[in-house]
């Protein structure tokens, strides 16, 4: 059996989104026109859109959401919940808010857990800063 490439997982998240329906289609469309974005995993809770750097679950929280913002507009978070960005009157301008934050590792995306990726990054750390390499 062949394991799925990146891209074919990413896509199938993206379509998973769409389909689900908690996400302004506005937003969605946004979202995907951005290519930083389009290569990251996304996924939702209460009308949020996340941005994952790995594939599979609890994803990594060091990217910005984005959630729909009373009486219209949007409302740009994070990473963390407790973290505020600010206001955004268009989907296109939250869309650019995240991407501003994107921390410089950020994609394209793993294949594999939050944990299989910090070990990955570790690892790479190692080997570029001339430490013993991972065996």
């Amino acid at each position: 059996m062949d394991v799925p490439q990146s891209r074919d997982i990413v896509e199938a998240g993206w379509r998973a989104v769409r389909e689900d329906g908690r996400v302004r289609s506005e937003l969605l469309n946004a979202a995907c026109q951005e290519s930083r974005l389009r290569q990251l995993f996304p996924w939702t809770g209460m009308g949020e859109l996340h941005f994952s750097r790995c594939t599979e679950p609890r994803w990594t929280w060091d990217i910005p959401y984005i959630q729909p913002a009373r009486g219209g507009g949007y409302w740009v978070s994070g990473p963390l919940r407790n973290e505020s960005v600010g206001p955004a009157a268009t989907a296109e301008e939250a869309v650019a808010m995240v991407v501003e934050r994107l921390p410089p590792c950020s994609g394209p995306v793993f294949v594999g857990t939050p944990e299989e990726l910090a070990a990955h990054e570790t690892a790479l750390d190692t080997i570029h800063t001339g430490g013993p390499a991972a065996a």
